[in-house]
């Protein structure tokens, strides 16, 4: 495994590998990796010649200083457990290396980045579509493997990929959860082991709306309040937002019909903000 710094040398290596006739996937991360970014790469390794991961604490999806600053760094120990999973190069630039002196060009998807997180964190979406596009350019992957916990995210990149043409398939992974049910993030280490436990609570609520659809409630308003009320029960939850949305376009619905429906959650504990969702339709409640 090779740990690549230069996006020149990265994007000469892709154009390598490209000529090869290589098939490559890309897995983005910000480091800190979990079982959730694992679960990407075991992805990625059953459907690409090469994987390549990368490894870029983005300042420009942070709101504040202070939390790019704390964000989790541990660039050594992400390189031996990507050295286990057989991973062929990490790309980790530096911040230099990404936004060179007088950088001055951002991507803006419209519409599906002012709700939501986009609404809790102003600019964030702008910075997570500027760092996609530089390194679809770069690398140019055939492949790049998403979580579904950030399904906001996974929108605006699918609505980016779409657009600006990329000739990148963009493959969504389920959540990977802890025992308790709650989904694995790179914040959940701030938690505090009172606050790991009630964190819970979400996925208890969420699960709590999937059963209530699948028993033949269709109307958004009532599982909303299924989600709220269950989510409140735990003394230590502060509940940022709750919403029903169409999964591709983050409208908001008032019934579900037809369309695939996403319930995303954000949701404090003491000082850590954690996101969550489930999926649903009328046809396979996934």
């Amino acid at each position: 495994m090779e740990i690549i710094n230069r996006r020149p040398r990265m994007a000469s290596l892709a154009r390598k590998l490209r000529r090869e006739n290589k098939i490559i996937g890309l897995v983005p991360t910000m480091g800190a990796l979990h079982e959730g970014h694992l679960s990407l790469v075991k992805e990625a390794k059953q459907r690409c010649d090469v994987v390549i991961v990368s490894i870029f604490v983005n300042p420009a999806q942070f709101n504040e200083g202070k939390d790019f600053a704390k964000y989790p760094r541990d660039l050594t120990g992400d390189a031996a457990l990507l050295t286990e999973y057989q991973v062929d190069y990490i790309f980790a630039p530096s911040t230099q290396e990404i936004y060179g002196e007088g950088f001055s060009t951002y991507v803006y998807v419209e519409n599906l980045t002012e709700t939501l997180e986009g609404a809790s964190r102003p600019g964030h979406f702008r910075g997570v579509a500027t760092v996609v596009t530089i390194l679809f350019n770069t690398i140019r992957p055939d492949f790049a493997f998403f979580g579904q916990k950030d399904a906001q995210q996974v929108a605006v990149i699918k609505r980016l990929t779409q657009d600006l043409g990329f000739d990148t398939e963009i493959i969504v992974a389920p959540i990977v959860r802890e025992e308790s049910g709650l989904a694995m993030s790179s914040r959940n280490a701030h938690l505090s082991q009172e606050e790991r436990y009630a964190a819970a609570i979400i996925y208890q609520g969420l699960r709590q709306a999937k059963i209530a659809m699948r028993e033949g409630e269709r109307n958004v308003t009532k599982l909303s309040a299924l989600v709220r009320e269950k989510i409140e029960s735990e003394p230590l939850a502060r509940i940022d937002y709750i919403a029903v949305v169409d999964n591709e376009t983050l409208e908001p619905i008032d019934k579900i019909a037809e369309n695939t429906v996403l319930i995303a959650v954000a949701v404090r504990f003491g000082k850590t903000r954690l996101i969550d969702n489930a999926i649903i339709n009328r046809k396979s409640n996934n």
